[in-house]
């Protein structure tokens, strides 16, 4: 098996993971992995008052910088598209906003309790 797989794997869990603490939470997960020509949201969620588009960045620490880093300028620009997509397709009355999940599990999958960093409105 290739890295890739092992690393979109630990991806998977890691939104999984996000996805259930937002549960807990009391948001309803709309849709996971939205994938269209622009990009792909991971988790796509709602609460009361919030459409939020959550981007999940997994890392096993934040020895190289926060996993946030990783969503570019670049990043950013795709989920705004990608967004816009689904919100044609799927009006809502919400408001909706780009949130920014930071997973930190140093066992990888294998991390019973990873960290947590979630970030509303993250741009």
């Amino acid at each position: 098996m290739s890295g890739g797989g092992n690393a979109r794997r630990l991806g998977q869990w890691g939104e999984a993971v996000v996805a259930e603490d937002l549960r807990q939470k009391g948001w309803t997960i709309i849709t996971t992995n939205f994938r269209c020509r622009m990009g792909e949201i991971d988790i796509i969620a709602q609460n009361g008052q919030y459409l939020a588009f959550v981007e999940v960045k997994l890392r096993k620490n934040g020895r190289f910088g926060a996993a946030c880093e990783a969503v570019t300028p670049s990043k950013q620009r795709k989920l705004r598209l990608t967004a816009q997509f689904y919100l044609s397709g799927h009006p809502t009355a919400l408001q909706p906003r780009f949130d920014v999940a930071e997973v930190y599990a140093p066992q990888g999958a294998h991390t019973e309790q990873p960290d947590i960093y979630y970030i509303e409105n993250a741009f």
